[in-house]
């Protein structure tokens, strides 16, 4: 419950300065990095949820078809995300929109990625030593939002770096793989959400 708990704080904290980081620099990349962040939220809120009603002994059966349903949302907001991205990173192209460099989008990254490499390895491990399949899909979820942030962070960096500004919309397209790979997991609830 810890692991969810620390997962659901940091994503709503990650999204806040992301997005505002992503406005002030006009990042589509820190935009989508951002608006994930929020999603992952509400996938924790599902987890710590379920876990909850595990231990307090809720009938399989309830737990079960109100997973299923907040699982299908999840995977909905996942998929609209990834529209969003797409479409955005395109026209971004198309019109040789230039967003500004973000230092405070490079730092969050930064520290996104160690953390998400941390929380990943704990719910692995966690979910070897419950027998979870949910704590399973949740730490492979976790893994893709540490690709995500890796991918924004070339975006950012080479933008920063270099004035590629070009690197920003299409490390953006870069994340649209990993939030339809997240919403098809979200989506197929059986497999990642059943907890042995």
């Amino acid at each position: 419950m810890t692991l969810e708990l620390l997962t659901l704080g940091w994503n709503v904290v990650e999204g806040a300065i992301a997005v505002a980081a992503a406005v002030a620099a006009g990042s589509i990349a820190l935009m989508g990095f951002g608006v994930d962040s929020f999603v992952e939220s509400a996938s924790a809120a599902v987890m710590i949820w379920r876990l909850r009603s595990e231990t307090r002994g809720l009938d399989d059966q309830t737990i079960d078809a109100l997973d299923k349903k907040a699982h299908k949302l999840v995977a909905i907001s996942f998929f609209a995300l990834g529209a969003y991205v797409a479409l955005d990173s395109a026209k971004a192209l198309w019109t040789g929109e230039r967003p500004s460099p973000s230092p405070v989008g490079l730092v969050l990254l930064a520290v996104s990625l160690a953390l998400m490499v941390w929380l990943a390895r704990a719910k692995r491990h966690t979910a070897v030593s419950l027998g979870s399949r949910a704590m399973a899909a949740d730490a492979f979820q976790t893994t893709a939002c540490w690709w995500l942030s890796l991918i924004a962070m070339l975006g950012l960096g080479l933008n920063a770096a270099l004035g590629w500004w070009w690197a920003d919309p299409v490390a953006a397209l870069g994340m649209v793989y990993f939030l339809v790979a997240e919403g098809a997991e979200a989506w197929g609830g059986d497999d990642c959400c059943d907890s042995d």
